[in-house]
């Protein structure tokens, strides 16, 4: 669904900015709320959600702010009203972490560029 900004706010280049959404929610257990950027001010404007994507856990109960960024070289103000992100509800399933040794596997550590083409 998209979100919307309940307050005007000038994004200003590479300052990241916290915007109202006016929106709280009761998130089931075993589900998560995902903020995303909106493709349209990413690619019309430059504008983005530097933590993207942002995690809203089934605990918390505050308005949802989302972090907005500029990356243009001019302002850019966001309108009361303005659709400025896209949340998903997202299942989720808990781990339990174990200590212990990993299993060999062909790759190994072999990280960035390892996988082959």
């Amino acid at each position: 669904m998209d979100i919307c900004s309940v307050a005007e706010v000038v994004l200003e280049p590479n300052v990241p900015v916290l915007v109202p959404t006016g929106l709280s929610v009761e998130i089931p257990p075993g589900y998560e709320c995902q903020l995303r950027p909106r493709s349209g001010l990413a690619l019309k404007q430059a504008i983005t959600l530097p933590n993207s994507p942002a995690t809203i856990d089934p605990g918390y109960r505050g308005e949802i702010r989302v972090i907005l960024l500029n990356l243009g070289k001019q302002s850019y103000t966001v309108k009361k009203g303005d659709r400025i992100a896209q949340m998903v509800i997202a299942k989720y399933e808990a781990v339990e972490w174990l200590e212990g040794d990993l299993a060999g596997s062909e790759r190994g550590a072999g990280g960035f560029g390892s996988s082959g083409r």
